[in-house]
């Protein structure tokens, strides 16, 4: 952990051990190196730092001439990784960039001679500030200390140049403001919306922009971020679907919503669990199909708002956009099958087998993070915690219970538990094909319904009748 002293317009920083050392293989060869990035700035947030960026003169084949343990992660941008003292430490050479025609790699790198140099290429003033390795000092020629303190996110130098030099950093500073909860210098923030900035920042690879959506839904609130996603018109670029939510309203005579369906996604992400991202994007998602699905009946004058089949529809929608932005077939599965099931609605008068039915639709693994769900929807209706003792809630315990003991008593929930298969009905005289899986659908059914019946010959029983019935038919 690193400690900040003397915190004032003159500021030092006491070194760690592991810097203090790496710092002497670059003194004893002849080298300067510093502290920079993201771990000095969160130094004086007063926050932990531990992923260590260094700047240095010395060139890459400096560093693996002079370290054991050398990885060339990016070493055609003057980047290296070195392992020291069971540390990884990111390694770059002093240096500014000219155009960036890709929108992400410097066309050209150019090495410079001084670290302030080096802060000159920079992001924001937040990202610029370095740290002396042999003694401490800061060397902050943009006043980023001075921004930190004011909670004020600012571009190094002219706002526009920045942003067309890189058309990833409109969002991260997005990102940031939601992250820290600073405000954006305001001629940093209108050049966002210049549309040579739009045309900058819709041309960075779908990659680039998942990593920063994803960091934006694991903000403590991500509505924040989200809703300068949506001002900035960033979001309409890359999410069109969840912008058509905007003025999509859900509230009839009887109430339910007090927002609009985006606003509702929005305070939904808000509402689910930061430890599960699955869960959160399954809430900023879940209702996405609803302006699709929208229908308005008028009868005495009264409108009424339907939204059926909402769920399915906002499934499809999910899959495409969660395959656009480069998710992993997992969680698109997982997030996809969230939203198409979110429209439960228990009630105190289900039978076991309606629970039992429940947990298969639902699946087993997947039930925790579909109540967080619910109560991210429940969370997002009117964007305030939601109440313990409420009658919904109650009735989610108690569904909880219910499957509890359902799951406790082992009861028969899939093909593979029956106390037959296929062999089995093959045996039988029941033929292979399209029919012996109607049958074994059959008797999973007459299982659930009742688990008694889940016994060999009480299977091969119904199993018989059922294949003379369509036999005969």
């Amino acid at each position: 952990m690193i400690s900040l002293f003397n915190f004032g317009l003159k500021k030092k920083i006491q070194i760690p051990h592991v810097l203090k050392e790496f710092y002497k293989v670059f003194e004893k060869n002849g080298f300067k190196a510093y502290l920079v990035g993201g771990a000095v700035r969160d130094i004086f947030l007063g926050q932990k730092a531990s992923d260590w960026d260094v700047a240095t003169n010395a060139f890459p084949q400096d560093v693996i001439r002079i370290f054991k343990f050398v990885v060339p992660t990016g070493i055609e941008h003057g980047t290296v990784t070195v392992h020291f003292m069971k540390t990884e430490i990111e390694v770059t050479t002093f240096r500014t960039e000219t155009t960036y025609s890709d929108g992400r790699h410097p066309d050209k790198v150019n090495y410079a001679a001084t670290i302030k140099e080096d802060l000159s290429r920079r992001d924001f003033t937040m990202n610029s500030i370095a740290v002396d390795l042999k003694d401490g000092k800061i060397v902050d020629p943009y006043g980023g200390q001075k921004d930190i303190k004011r909670k004020l996110i600012r571009t190094v130098g002219d706002a526009y140049d920045r942003f067309m030099e890189d058309g990833l950093r409109p969002i991260r500073a997005l990102r940031f403001a939601a992250k820290l909860n600073f405000s954006i210098e305001k001629n940093t923030y209108s050049e966002i919306f210049k549309s040579e900035i739009q045309k900058k920042v819709i041309s960075i690879s779908i990659e680039r922009f998942h990593d920063e959506f994803e960091k934006i839904i694991k903000t403590e609130k991500p509505s924040v971020g989200l809703k300068l996603m949506e001002e900035t018109g960033i979001l309409k670029l890359f999410i069109p679907e969840l912008s058509a939510c905007r003025g999509c309203i859900q509230s009839d005579y009887r109430g339910f919503h007090k927002f609009d369906v985006l606003d509702h996604l929005f305070y939904a992400c808000d509402g689910a669990p930061p430890s599960k991202e699955n869960v959160r994007l399954a809430a900023l998602f879940h209702d996405i199909g609803k302006p699709l699905a929208k229908q308005i009946s008028v009868e005495n004058g009264v409108e009424t708002l339907t939204f059926y089949n909402h769920e399915k529809i906002g499934e499809k929608v999910t899959r495409h956009i969660m395959i656009r932005l480069k998710f992993s077939n997992e969680m698109t599965n997982n997030v996809c099958h969230l939203v198409e099931q979110h429209m439960f609605h228990y009630e105190q008068t289900w039978t076991d087998a309606a629970v039992r039915r429940f947990i298969i639709r639902a699946t087993p693994q997947s039930l925790e993070d579909l109540f967080d769900l619910r109560l991210a929807d429940m969370y997002g209706m009117y964007n305030t915690p939601v109440d313990s003792k409420s009658q919904a809630v109650s009735l989610l315990i108690e569904l909880k219970n219910r499957i509890a003991d359902i799951m406790a008593k082992q009861n028969v929930l899939s093909l593979k538990a029956l106390a037959v298969n296929g062999k089995d009905l093959i045996k039988e005289g029941i033929p292979a094909g399209k029919q012996l899986g109607i049958i074994l659908n059959e008797l999973l059914d007459c299982v659930i319904e009742d688990p008694s019946m889940n016994e060999k010959s009480k299977l091969i029983d119904v199993a018989n009748k059922i294949y003379n019935k369509n036999k005969n038919n």
